[in-house]
């Protein structure tokens, strides 16, 4: 049987139950994003390519099309 994941809000949300917002779960070895309107549906990864990827957005250097 696997723990229940405490889901945290986006701060850039605002509040109330009508927002759609990015949520976050983590365990020792994994994170997990979905979004309030669909919760069912996860993003599971590990710290490293979450780090690279947050840094490719603030840096602006991902490759666009």
């Amino acid at each position: 049987m696997s723990t229940p994941l405490t889901w945290q809000k986006s701060s850039f949300s605002g509040s109330g139950d009508g927002n759609a917002c990015v949520e976050l779960a983590s365990t020792p070895h994994t994170i997990h994003l979905r979004e309030s309107d669909a919760p069912s549906i996860e993003l599971v990864t590990t710290p490293t390519p979450l780090s690279y990827l947050l840094h490719g957005i603030r840096s602006g250097t991902l490759g666009g099309v």
